[in-house]
């Protein structure tokens, strides 16, 4: 009879040297309460003016927007999640990783570029890349990208609006930056987080 592998076999060294632990969310942190501040205040100062019938107004409103955004937020993460479980983190780690120099910068540069959808599509993969391997810098290059360069908003909307010499010359001048972005990430996460770099 052949051996059964044991349960709690220890993993090995390599292995748990790649597992990057994850870092905890606190659910309340300090953006959701400068958030809450500032909408504490909103509300206030539209009650003053408007009255129970303007906060109505208002809220009913929201409440429509957030469940029209509610389905894309969901499809967004889960679309994260999906790719986080789905890339190999070797291969990530080695393409966009900490030692993949400038070769990931552009990497992430090109992959930003491409990246159709808005926002609820570009930041949880930004968040799912962050979590197989890809360091700060190469990640910060492709929101930068994304947010510069995006071919599927210049081809949507600038080529049409602004014209084609326009939109050449603003791409053509935006390509450094989102490299240069994610040098100076890179520099600046690694004097800030010792202890995680390489």
């Amino acid at each position: 009879m052949s051996e059964l592998p044991a349960k709690n076999e220890l993993p090995d060294a390599d292995d748990a040297a790649e597992a990057r632990p994850r870092r905890r969310r606190k659910p309340v942190d300090w953006p959701t309460v400068a958030i809450a501040v500032l909408v504490a205040i909103s509300a206030a100062l539209v009650w003053r003016r408007d009255g129970a019938a303007g906060m109505l107004e208002i809220l009913q409103h929201d409440v429509a927007l957030f469940g029209g955004i509610l389905p894309r937020v969901l499809a967004g993460c889960l679309l994260g999640a999906f790719i986080a479980e789905i890339l190999p983190h070797e291969k990530v780690s080695k393409s966009l990783g900490p030692s993949s120099g400038l070769k990931g910068l552009l990497i992430g540069t090109a992959f930003g570029a491409i990246l159709p959808g808005g926002p609820f599509t570009a930041y949880p993969v930004a968040s799912a890349l962050l979590t197989v391997g890809a360091d700060f810098g190469a990640t910060i290059a492709m929101v930068v990208s994304w947010t510069l360069i995006g071919y599927g908003r210049a081809v949507a909307w600038e080529l049409p609006i602004m014209g084609t010499d326009f939109t050449v010359w603003r791409i053509v001048i935006s390509l450094p930056l989102p490299i240069l972005a994610g040098a100076l990430g890179r520099f600046v996460y690694v004097r800030i987080y010792p202890k995680d770099a390489p």
